[in-house]
């Protein structure tokens, strides 16, 4: 079952029909950069032109980038202002003609990895997995079940006078042009104020910088184990692919 999944990020829009049954995309991604400003307009205007390009019909999942309570955007912290409490899920069914379902960006990718990636061996335990772009998403699940909308990037960092994302995101090390080393560092500070609140057994990394792990998962001084997302950054398409399918049977 080929089912179509849209990850909206800060920076871009991504979608790719998956097969959902093996956790896979059956097709090359699309990307469209995120529309400045980002309106809902503006945004449900590139969700449509993914849906097109597919030439697809059927259900739709969407991931945002941020809290989404029964298909309404509550927050909008890399996105315009005007998505906070905006009808989402209504606003891209409209735009498209398709059954959408949205959920929050990093539970899609939470989803998918403990279901298809490197969470899926996990049988117990606490696994917080976080993505890194251009703000930080995070999912957490307790004996393998989500609790939804953690937004854990937005916590302060104690010293730093930030909250985490703007510590320690990927557009922080590419702002301020940190090298792979230093910009881990800064990662394991904000590891270990996850780890001192919520004594996870496993993180997992994830989000586009996922790809060069090694480059920085050397400075990372943790007692929980820390592990690469396997899905890399395909993680939120396949969850929202994933959610759409499951809300249809």
């Amino acid at each position: 079952m080929q089912t179509l999944g849209i990850d909206i990020g800060g920076s871009g829009i991504k979608g790719a029909l998956v097969d959902v049954e093996k956790g896979e995309m059956a097709t090359k991604r699309h990307r469209i950069a995120t529309p400045q400003p980002s309106t809902p307009e503006a945004v449900a205007a590139v969700v449509n032109d993914i849906v097109r390009h597919f030439d697809y019909q059927g259900p739709v999942g969407v991931t945002f980038p941020a809290i989404v309570a029964h298909g309404v955007t509550k927050t909008a912290a890399n996105v315009d202002k005007l998505w906070i409490d905006a009808p989402a899920q209504t606003i891209f069914t409209e735009a498209t003609g398709q059954p959408v379902y949205v959920l929050n960006d990093a539970d899609a990718a939470g989803v998918a990895e403990m279901t298809f990636g490197a969470g899926r061996d996990l049988a117990s335990g606490i696994v917080i997995l976080l993505t890194f772009g251009t703000g930080i998403g995070s999912a957490i699940f307790h004996d393998r079940k989500l609790l939804p909308n953690t937004e854990f990037g937005h916590v302060p960092m104690p010293m730093k006078g930030l909250i985490a994302e703007h510590y320690c995101s990927d557009r922080i090390r590419k702002e301020e042009d940190l090298k792979w080393g230093p910009w881990g560092t800064r990662v394991d500070h904000y590891l270990a104020l996850m780890e001192l609140l919520f004594s996870p057994d496993v993180f997992i990394i994830g989000g586009g910088v996922s790809k060069k792990f090694n480059k920085f998962a050397p400075k990372f001084r943790r007692n929980a184990e820390v592990v690469v997302a396997q899905l890399l950054n395909e993680a939120g398409i396949v969850g929202a692919a994933m959610y759409a399918y499951e809300q249809m049977k």
